[in-house]
This record gives structure tokens, sequence and C-alpha cells, in this order.
């Protein structure tokens, strides 16, 4: 038992180390222009959204810091116009991680209110992970519980929609009615398994109820950036909620018949979309789990 916990402890040493340690510099900024004044950017970690106003220029999430000279640069060759407001989705990392950066160029950070508590303070992530308390300069200046609008002028609006724990306890959708399109930050993992983190509040019955209510508020010409994969569509994020629905009941029937988290991941109840959607970071047993500790 002894060794078994040695190992466990280097093994959980050595990836934070390759976490710290990790090179970006191979990393490319893209982009994708979905409307007259929107744009979704890619790099490592979380989709961007970029919006242009017409005095200044809106980002949705950061990704890393190491990325922020990088994104600011790519966002130069789409406009002049300077990056005045940052809006985080939810708190993790590879969303928040160039907070700090952009509020030292003098752009002003907005989220949930939740996305300060978490940033704040020390984090457990469960299976090892801890997440150090972010500098106070990273964490959001302007913080909301429920809706905010930014006017980017020109009559056009962005909606900041605080929704339902999901994801996380923090979670929030941007939606530009003019622009027909919606950032759903992690909310939406775009043909991959979702991400539930419990140890953040995160909930599958919440997740299914957002996805319900963005699939009431697009359309079928509707943009919709998800927080990881390509820029999807009404039908992409129809596909998901089904998953996500048959996967719930598959599992809380085995749950309600008297099985355990570890027979339930043995039924191979996901076996349709594993070979297509759980290949990235939340492979078949995680989403099981996540699933059967959540469902109400």
């Amino acid at each position: 038992m002894r060794n078994r916990i040695l190992g466990l402890l280097v093994a959980l040493i050595a990836m934070q180390i390759a976490m710290a340690q990790r090179d970006f510099s191979d990393v490319e900024i893209t982009s994708e222009q979905l409307s007259a004044n929107v744009y979704a950017l890619f790099g490592a970690g979380g989709n961007i959204g970029l919006a242009i106003g017409e005095t200044e220029a809106f980002v949705i999430d950061d990704q890393f810091g190491p990325l922020t000279d990088k994104i600011i640069a790519h966002v130069k060759t789409i406009t002049e116009k300077p990056i005045k407001f940052v809006l985080n989705t939810h708190w993790h990392g590879d969303h928040t991680g160039g907070n700090l950066n952009l509020a030292a160029t003098g752009a002003v950070i907005i989220a949930h209110k939740n996305v300060r508590v978490r940033m704040g303070t020390k984090q457990n992530r469960g299976e090892g992970r801890i997440t150090e308390a972010s500098p106070e300069k990273a964490l959001p200046v302007i913080t909301f519980d429920k809706d905010l609008n930014l006017h980017l002028g020109n009559g056009s609006v962005m909606h900041a929609i605080a929704v339902n724990n999901a994801h996380t306890d923090g979670d929030v959708f941007y939606y530009f009615p003019e622009e027909n399109v919606l950032h759903m930050g992690d909310n939406f993992f775009s043909g991959r398994y979702p991400y539930i983190d419990i140890n953040s509040g995160g909930d599958i019955d919440g997740l299914i109820a957002n996805v319900t209510m963005a699939l009431g508020m697009v359309d079928s010409t509707t943009k919709i950036i998800p927080g990881h994969g390509p820029v999807s569509n009404k039908e992409d994020l129809e596909s998901y909620k089904y998953v996500l629905l048959t996967l719930r009941k598959r599992i809380v029937d085995a749950r309600n018949s008297g099985k355990s988290l570890e027979q339930v991941q043995k039924m191979n109840l996901s076996k349709e979309w594993d070979a297509t959607h759980g290949q990235g970071f939340i492979n078949a047993e995680k989403i099981v789990m996540f699933i059967y500790n959540t469902a109400d």
C-alpha cells in the first residue's frame, strides 16, 4: 500500500511539473469570422470570442497566460481597436489564464461573481489537482449574478447570461442577437463528452437545462462558439443534447437498479459515441462518473 501511495504521489508531482513546463511556442492563433463584427479565435485552451465594438474590442475568454502576446497580435490583424473588456465564461485556467496580462494592458475583466470567488481562493480540483489562488489583478473587477448587457455601439448589444450550475457554478453565455452568435463556453463541448467539474458545482441536470435554453435562443443560421471544438450550429447542439439525455437515462436507470458506480462504468452504456466523443479529455469512464454522481 505504501509503495502504491508513493507511486501515486510521484505521478501527481510529475503531472504538475509537466503542466508548469508546458511549451506554447508552437501554438498558432487562428480565427474564423462568424458575422460582421464577431470572430472565434483558436489556439490552446478554450475557444475565444472576439467582438468588434464601435470604439473598442471585447474578448470572451483568453486561454493561457503565455499565449497573450500571440492573441493580442492576432487581434491586431483583425482590428486596430484596443481590447478594453475581457469576459470570462467560467473560472478555469484555460479560459482565464490571460486575465492578468490583459488587465495589465488596461482591459477590464468581467465575469460571474463565483468566478472571482473561485479564482481568488485555492481550489481542490479532485484527483490530487490543486489550483492556487490567482493574483488579485487577474480577478474580475466587475461581477454579476444574473444578467448583464454590454453595449458595443451602433445599436449592437452583447447579453451576458448567467446560467444554471453545469460545467461550474459560474457559467455564463454571451449572446449577440444582432450578429446571431452565441458563445456557450464549456457548457458545449462540440463532438465530445463534456467536463462536469463536480468540485466547482458542476451538474448534469443543469447542463441539460442550459443546452435546452440555448436551443430555444438559436435558429438554423446561428453560429455557436463551443468552449472546445469547432464553431457549430443548432443541429450540432441538438445532437449534443441527445447524447446527454440518452446517457443520463441509461446511467440513472442502472444506478436506480442498485448498481454501483464501478458496475455501471463496466456496462458499456456509451458505446455508440466512445470512438468519437470519448477520445479527448473526458473518456467513457469519466462521463459515466459525472452523470452517476450529479443526476438527481
